[in-house]
C-alpha cells in the first residue's frame, strides 16, 4: 500500500469513528475558511475536508440504510434486490473485502432461478471477506445485465462500505453461467467499482472488452462447453485480451483457463479465481482510462464525467495523464468534467489539458470542499472522491 493511501486510510478510520458519535452538523467543525477564497484549499486542508465530509455522509447513510441491510433487501426504481451473505476470516485493519457472486439460470421459472441462487450461496469461499450472493430481480434471460442492475449494485456496494466497513478498493465480482454473462457486461461498464472480476462459463453477447483496461479479468470455461458456442467464444475473447494487453503495456491484466475434458460444470476448478482476484486491489486513480459506452451508459467513469445527454452508446474516450498533462482523445463532449485529486497529479502545479491534440486549458485547479461533497453525494466511496474539478469548454 502506498504512503498516500496509508495516511488516507487512517484519516477515514478516524472519520468512521466520529460518524458513529458526532452530529453531522457539528458547529464546532465548520467548513475550512480557506475554501471561501479564490485560492482554494491546500492539500492538508483538502484531506481534512474529506475526512470530515465522509464522516458526515457516512453518518447519514448509516441511519438511512440500516434497515435495508438488516433485511438483506431493498427496492430501487421499481426493482427489488435480495441477497444472502457469509463472512470469512478475520477482518483486516483496512476493512473487509466484498465478493459479489452472481447465480446462473435466467429465462426460466422463478423456482429454477431460486435454486440457482441457493447453489451460488455455497459455491465459493474466499479466505477473507464478505461473500455475497444476490438473487436477480427478474427471471429474464439477461437477468444480470439489464439496465437496473448497475444502480442496484452501486447502492449495494455503498451499503457494505458504510455499514459493514468494506474496503472500497477490494470489491470483487464473479458469476457462473448466466451470472458469467453478467460479469462480461458489468465488468467493463462498472470497472471503476471493482478490484477484479471473474467470469465462469458465461457468454459475452455483444459486450466490449475495452473498458477492462484497468480491471484484472479472469475467464474460465470447460473445453466441452459448446452450448451457445461458449467454449469457442471464451477462447476468442481470451485471445482478444492477449492482443489488448500486448498493445497497451500495463493494461488489460487477465487470466484465462479452458479446462480440457470438462463441460459446463468445471468441478470447482474455477475456484482458482479467488486467490488470483484477492491479489489485486482497485486503483481509483489510474493514469490511463479507456471508457467505452456500452448498451447501458454511465455519466461517470474513474476520474471522468460527462453530461447525461452525452452518455451515448458506442462513444469512446481515451484519457491519459503524463506528468501534469491530461490528454483526451475520441468522443470528448463539451462540458466534460475532470474529477481531480493529488493522487492523480499535483494540484499545486499548472495542469495542461489537450483534447485531440488541441490545448483547451492551462492553469491551476483549486481544491474545493464542494468538489469533495459532490463526489461523496454521488457515490459513497471516499477513495474515489475528487478534491477538485475542471469542466472543459470545447
Amino acid at each position: 500500500m502506498n504512503p498516500t493511501r496509508l495516511v488516507l486510510a487512517a484519516l477515514l478510520l478516524v472519520a468512521g469513528a466520529r460518524a458513529g458519535a458526532a452530529d453531522p452538523a457539528d458547529p464546532a467543525d465548520p467548513a475550512d475558511p480557506a475554501d471561501r477564497g479564490g485560492s482554494g484549499l491546500d492539500r492538508g486542508q483538502a484531506d481534512r475536508a474529506l475526512t470530515r465530509l465522509w464522516g458526515q455522509r457516512r453518518a447519514v447513510l448509516r441511519t438511512e440504510r440500516a434497515a435495508e441491510l438488516e433485511a438483506h433487501s431493498f427496492t430501487l426504481t421499481g426493482k427489488t434486490l435480495r441477497w444472502a451473505d457469509r463472512s470469512f476470516g478475520p477482518v483486516p485493519s483496512n476493512g473487509s473485502s466484498l465478493w459479489i457472486s452472481l447465480h446462473g439460470g435466467g429465462g426460466a421459472p422463478a423456482r429454477v432461478n431460486d435454486q440457482q441462487w441457493t447453489n451460488q450461496i455455497g459455491l465459493y469461499a474466499p479466505k477473507e471477506g464478505i461473500y455475497l450472493a444476490p438473487r436477480a430481480p427478474t427471471d429474464n434471460w439477461n437477468l444480470w445485465h439489464e439496465a437496473h442492475i448497475d444502480p442496484l449494485f452501486d447502492r449495494l456496494i455503498e451499503d457494505y462500505i458504510v455499514l459493514r466497513g468494506v474496503d472500497p478498493d477490494r470489491v470483487y465480482v464473479m458469476g457462473y453461467s448466466a451470472g458469467g454473462d453478467g460479469v462480461w457486461q458489468l465488468g467493463p461498464r462498472m470497472a471503476d467499482r471493482w478490484a477484479a472480476a471473474a467470469m465462469m462459463a458465461g457468454h459475452p453477447n455483444e459486450a466490449s472488452l475495452l473498458g477492462l483496461r484497468n480491471l484484472p479479468f479472469a475467464v474460465f470455461v470447460g473445453a466441452g462447453d459448446s452450448a451457445y458456442g461458449r467454449n469457442r467464444i471464451v477462447a476468442e475473447r481470451a485471445a482478444e485480451l492477449d492482443r489488448l494487453e500486448q498493445a497497451d503495456p500495463g493494461g488489460y491484466v487477465h487470466l484465462s483457463r479452458v479446462y480440457p475434458g470438462l463441460g459446463h460444470w468445471m468441478n470447482r476448478l474455477d475456484a482458482e479465481a479467488l486467490p488470483w482476484m484477492a491479489a489485486h486491489t482497485r486503483n481509483p486513480w489510474p493514469k490511463k482510462i479507456v471508457w467505452f459506452q456500452d448498451d447501458v451508459t454511465h455519466t461517470r467513469f474513474y476520474w471522468l464525467q460527462v453530461p447525461a445527454d452525452a452518455a451515448v452508446v458506442g462513444r469512446k474516450i481515451v484519457a491519459e495523464v503524463t506528468g501534469q498533462t491530461v490528454k483526451l482523445t475520441g468522443d470528448v463532449p463539451d462540458r466534460t468534467v475532470l474529477r481531480l485529486s493529488d493522487e492523480l497529479l499535483d494540484l499545486d502545479q499548472t495542469i495542461r489539458v489537450l483534447v485531440d491534440g488541441r490545448e483547451v486549458f492551462s492553469g491551476t485547479v483549486p481544491r474545493r470542499e464542494q468538489s469533495v461533497r459532490g463526489s461523496l453525494e454521488e457515490r459513497a466511496d471516499p477513495r474515489s472522491a475528487a478534491t477538485a474539478s475542471l469542466q472543459l469548454k470545447l
